[in-house]
């Protein structure tokens, strides 16, 4: 039977947060990329729910019913939404999933909240230092003023692997200012205060072809933060969007970990 779906607003500080939730059972946060919203994990959110997770999708501020001050953020106000989406559903601690940009939240929930964090999934987590031109495909991908074949090719470059279609899903579903504003809050934070994502186990899943992900550094997320914490996994046939390229192989890696995390050793 398929978990029902609901949508409800949560207050987080002077912020209105709407979190699509669905399933029942340990809390798992899902956060999307940058410019985008949580909509890109319908079909593996409905799979996390079927496997016995209470499946959490914080809309960001900007995008679908969340609303709040866009102006002079930090990851750490993208952050404290999270938390109180997590504090709201009093049941614990949360797994918490970040593809690309939703990393980096949930890498400062961690730091900052290590209360109410299990774990943190990092999918398709960039480099420390990425190619500074991929920002600039970026910039194509998100401007929904380009001609499509333009957006298409950038697409290509940034986020999609060889013989993957980015053409059904990809071309809509960007927020241009909402995404500004989490570009502008990225700039006003320093690295070093949420990189380590505090103490959290951490599972580090990597695309093979993720050009944001370079192969000379596979292992710098054990070396920033421990080999004891962290625990790679790279997905084949996949690039920075991973999630459409791969949902089975990405679900797997995730319910697998969070196993090994309820039973160590």
């Amino acid at each position: 039977m398929t978990a029902q779906r609901t949508r409800n607003i949560v207050p987080a500080g002077e912020a209105r947060i709407e979190v699509i939730a669905e399933g029942d059972g340990p809390l798992l946060v899902l956060l999307p990329s940058s410019s985008r919203d949580s909509e890109d994990f319908d079909a593996i959110a409905a799979t996390f729910a079927a496997a016995g997770l209470r499946v959490l999708r914080p809309q960001p501020r900007g995008m679908g019913a969340s609303v709040g001050p866009m102006e002079r953020l930090t990851l750490h106000d993208f952050a404290a939404d999270v938390a109180a989406v997590i504090e709201a559903e009093r049941s614990g601690q949360a797994i918490v999933l970040g593809h690309a940009f939703g990393q980096w939240i949930a890498r400062t929930l961690a730091a900052d909240r290590p209360d109410l964090v299990r774990g943190v999934v990092l999918a398709a987590a960039a480099a420390k230092n990425a190619p500074p031109e991929l920002r600039e495909h970026l910039a194509r991908c998100i401007d929904t003023d380009l001609p499509d074949d333009v957006r298409l090719a950038a697409l290509r470059v940034a986020f999609f692997a060889p013989g993957h279609d980015p053409s059904h899903d990809w071309l809509t579903g960007w927020h241009k200012a909402a995404g500004a504003a989490q570009r502008a809050a990225s700039a006003a934070t320093p690295q070093a205060e949420w990189w380590t994502a505090g103490s959290a186990p951490v599972l580090d899943v990597q695309a093979e072809h993720d050009p944001w992900r370079p192969r000379d550094t596979v292992h710098q997320m054990r070396n920033d933060m421990g080999a004891d914490r962290v625990t790679v996994v790279v997905i084949p046939d996949a690039s920075h969007a991973l999630i459409p390229e791969q949902p089975a192989r990405l679900i797997q890696a995730v319910l697998d970990w969070i196993r090994g995390l309820s039973n160590p050793g």
